[in-house]
């Protein structure tokens, strides 16, 4: 059994809750979904320009944790820019 998720402090909200190619029907797409966290890893190291140890630290979360959830965000977001997939954002 997995261990429980920690708590990460997020504050970043998006304006949309999917993000898809243009011209495609959601329902003819598949979609990935992207974490609270993973929005806000992206937020904060991408859009803030932050170090990841001061990301971490913003999130309350060790600078191995939030290393692990970028790499994950950006795959997600690649492999949909990529193979034309939808991106789901959970609030």
């Amino acid at each position: 059994m997995p261990r429980p998720k920690k708590y990460r402090n997020t504050c970043c909200k998006s304006a949309a809750n999917y993000f898809k190619p243009n011209g495609i029907p959601l329902k003819f797409l598949e979609e990935i979904s992207l974490e609270k966290d993973e929005l806000e890893a992206i937020n904060l190291a991408d859009l803030e320009n932050l170090s990841q140890e001061d990301a971490a630290l913003r999130m309350k979360i060790s600078r191995a944790t939030f290393g692990r959830i970028i790499k994950i965000a950006r795959s997600k977001i690649a492999e949909c820019i990529v193979s034309g997939k939808a991106i789901k954002i959970i609030q």
